[in-house]
């Protein structure tokens, strides 16, 4: 028996909406994993809200303040930090210039809550 070998997942096809922000979801491509590639900005960043499983974060280019349930931890490129299933969290660019981070779901999709707006929300690809 083989099994069907997926096509590759070209970033535009991944990018959210205009701006520099893509996003995988597993689900729709065999995949045990989801992800979001951020590249920010200094200052921005993703406010604080939660996931059922853990998302690991990999810093591939500057450095980022990550919160992780009330402690604030500093990472820089080449770091990797993850934050455990149901931990509220977030993080900002807190240097000088872009933050380039890979934000690994382990999960075939994006299941979060926002602190400030509570609700879970299974979110789609489709109407990016």
């Amino acid at each position: 028996m083989t099994t069907a070998i997926p096509d590759i997942v070209h970033a535009d096809d991944t990018r959210v909406g205009t701006g520099t922000l893509r996003r995988f979801i597993g689900a729709e491509h065999g995949a045990g994993v989801s992800y979001f590639f951020v590249d920010n900005e200094p200052g921005q960043g993703p406010d604080i809200h939660r996931h059922p499983y853990p998302e690991t974060w990999v810093l591939l280019e500057g450095e980022a303040r990550i919160t992780i349930d009330g402690e604030t931890l500093h990472a820089v490129a080449g770091d990797t930090a993850t934050a455990p299933a149901g931990a509220w969290h977030g993080f900002k660019n807190c240097g000088a210039g872009r933050l380039r981070v890979l934000c690994i779901h382990a999960s075939d999709r994006i299941i979060q809550e926002w602190q400030d707006a509570p609700g879970v929300l299974d979110i789609p690809s489709t109407g990016n």
